[in-house]
């Protein structure tokens, strides 16, 4: 079950519920068999700390000094959504509430003193509905100018700064930001295929997509695509593969190739390009080397596609 990253999303979706009870943090006795009664856990190098309601810790004769109360935010955020707990701790500093977090896999949950658990909530449905009527700065794709080029390769730089191909930190400079340089002045550069996504006058991401062959029929060879880190899985990637089909199918273009994730692509209607007789640039590539046919494939396409000149020099 896929839960949401979108940050403006999670914070006019918070729904904070209050769980019946106190709970207090103790630090569990070493070698003492677990209590049924414990809520989460975490383990330190200085011990065990459990969290459970408080007249179990009574019950069991353990220290405490933190009573809480437990608030459940009822928005299913995913694991790597980025900023919620950001935009929750500082509400909550702001309104003089100290917060202790703990993410499950389908909530976030706040432990707050519990005198100031209504005032809490208070604040949770403030910030929700703060979110819900603030005007969203709208993403705009256009045309990239010579003007972008500069914000172009410095949000490549830092979105291809940990290698998608071996998941290590590039050495120096990535070879995408290269690569870009020389695809915006060879022979197969397409302006209209050159696209940048525009949030709040901000260049937050880029695709490029050349003139690529197999045995003289011409196709689209995309990529690189970049988004600026802090934006990745908020839909921006999504938003130029869609612009750049669109493109495509308008321009007749008959199909696009590319090399990538074969767990993100197809959700874009890519297939293994084997699967339709256009073998990749390098045998290894495999599954990976994938194809979108477009709505003027002609069919009986055969042979090894070949890219824009610049990536035969990486």
């Amino acid at each position: 079950m896929t839960g949401e990253v979108n940050l403006p999303t999670l914070l006019a979706s918070i729904h904070p519920v209050v769980r019946e009870g106190e709970y207090v943090y103790v630090l569990w006795p070493h070698g003492r068999p677990l209590a049924a009664g414990i809520e989460a856990a975490v383990r330190e190098a200085e011990g065990l700390t459990v969290v459970l309601p408080r007249e179990e810790a009574d019950r069991l004769g353990l220290a405490y000094d933190f009573v809480a109360a437990w608030i459940t935010l009822e928005v299913h955020s995913e694991l790597e959504a980025v900023g919620l707990t950001a935009a929750v701790g500082k509400a909550l500093t702001d309104a003089r509430i100290s917060c202790n977090v703990l993410a499950g896999f389908h909530h976030d949950h706040l432990l707050v003193p519990v005198a100031d658990a209504a005032r809490a909530v208070e604040v949770l449905a403030e910030l929700s509905a703060e979110s819900r009527h603030q005007p969203r700065p709208e993403l705009v794709l256009r045309n990239e100018t010579k003007a972008d080029r500069a914000a172009i390769l410095a949000l490549t730089a830092e979105a291809f700064a940990i290698s998608p191909a071996t998941g290590l930190p590039a050495e120096g400079e990535p070879v995408e930001v290269e690569l870009l340089r020389q695809l915006f002045d060879c022979e197969e550069y397409l302006p209209e295929f050159s696209i940048v996504a525009v949030l709040d006058g901000e260049v937050v991401g880029h695709v490029i997509s050349t003139r690529g062959r197999v045995a003289g029929h011409e196709l689209l060879g995309l990529g690189p695509i970049g988004v600026t880190p802090r934006l990745q899985r908020h839909g921006i990637g999504s938003a130029l593969m869609y612009e750049t089909i669109s493109r495509a199918n308008a321009a007749g273009e008959s199909g696009i190739a590319l090399l990538g994730s074969t767990e993100y692509y197809p959700r874009f209607g890519f297939v293994p390009a084997t699967s339709l007789g256009v073998l990749p640039p390098e045998e290894v590539w495999g599954d990976n080397f994938q194809l979108l046919p477009l709505a003027v494939w002609p069919g009986g396409v055969h042979g090894t596609f070949r890219y824009a000149e610049p990536f035969d020099r990486l």
